[in-house]
């Protein structure tokens, strides 16, 4: 299948480094990240989840749960896993799904047969509270992901879930947002007390709002 924004995460059950989880029950209420892997002991894979690893504090501050996939079986998984800890300075604890038989990548079109016909590309799936797709950022295996890029779309997406609120180019956390235009100006001065500065009828930006 293709997956695309808005559609709901399929649920799945698999075996995973931490053991069997249902996907749905795994994620629970929270926000959820599945990202992918071409293969066990990969050098740029290596530095992802290290890096993944070592932001479970920001993770876990926005009500995130990670949960990284490779089609290498439990036993590498575990093998890697002291790898990464001993060369990334780290402590994976979140599950790596042993996908071994391709069900969880073909459900989230993680295999591209143009770039390889049994390796997964390296996806990454942002997964809201109600189950939706949010994100989906795919790179090359060659091209390492930008985490700070990912903890950036998170608070972005969250802001808009929350608030009504989009974030423009460029953004960063503690910047000026734009209110989304199914807010109309009048909503807006009542909904944002902080101040609407109208630069447009369609561009209106206001404080961060979950901000003091």
């Amino acid at each position: 299948m293709s997956l695309r924004l808005g559609d709901i995460a399929p649920n799945f059950t698999a075996q995973t480094s931490i053991g069997e989880i249902d996907f749905y029950q795994y994620l629970g209420d929270s926000w959820g990240i599945l990202f992918s892997h071409p293969a066990d002991y990969t050098p740029v894979c290596t530095t992802e989840l290290g890096k993944t690893a070592a932001l479970k504090d920001e993770f876990e501050k926005r009500k995130v749960k990670v949960l990284a996939l490779s089609v290498d079986p439990v036993d590498k998984h575990l093998g890697w896993i002291s790898d990464i800890n001993e060369t990334q300075n780290c402590s994976v604890d979140f599950p790596i799904i042993a996908d071994e038989n391709r069900k969880v990548s073909e459900l989230y079109d993680f295999i591209h047969p143009n770039a390889s016909a049994t390796a997964t590309v390296r996806s990454l799936v942002i997964i809201g509270p109600d189950k939706a797709v949010k994100l989906i950022i795919t790179y090359p295996a060659s091209t390492g992901r930008n985490f700070v890029e990912v903890l950036r779309v998170i608070d972005s997406l969250q802001l808009t879930a929350n608030y009504s609120v989009a974030t423009p180019a460029n953004w960063k956390h503690g910047e000026n947002v734009i209110v989304v235009p199914s807010v109309s100006t009048e909503d807006a001065i009542k909904k944002f007390p902080k101040g609407v500065e109208i630069v447009k009828p369609y561009l209106r930006y206001t404080p961060q709002p979950d901000l003091d």
